[in-house]
């Protein structure tokens, strides 16, 4: 169920999970450039979400603490957060997290909405 590199409903896959979605995907890229990172498709409107980042991850979160919060269901949301990957400075292999004094962080993040027609 934690495989998104096709197309599939979370609805359907969340079942199979623990207490849903709460992890940070790494995203395929080798550079800090802004590129294309997740794709969502509602089918029975049309609408589209594309996400594009600087940023060398994804956190993708389904709402697992919502249950009574501000009236909210769980897993009646979801949210891609783009980031670096948790507890990176304690992994050197992962990629820099850390900002010395004078230097500049800066990250860009597009969330692209759209629809698709329907037939």
């Amino acid at each position: 169920p934690y495989d998104f590199t096709k197309p599939k409903r979370i609805g359907l896959e969340i079942a199979k999970t623990t207490n849903g979605y709460d992890m940070n995907y790494v995203l395929n890229k080798d550079s800090d450039s802004l590129s294309f990172a997740a794709k969502v498709h509602e089918p029975v409107t049309g609408r589209t979400l594309k996400v594009y980042t600087t940023e060398p991850g994804i956190q993708f979160y389904s709402g697992n603490s919502l249950d009574g919060l501000h009236g909210c269901n769980k897993h009646a949301g979801f949210a891609l957060e783009t980031q670096h990957f948790p507890d990176s400075p304690n992994h050197p292999d992962f990629p820099s997290t850390i900002l010395k004094p004078g230097e500049v962080y800066r990250s860009e993040t597009i969330y692209k909405f759209g629809t698709v027609e329907l037939y």
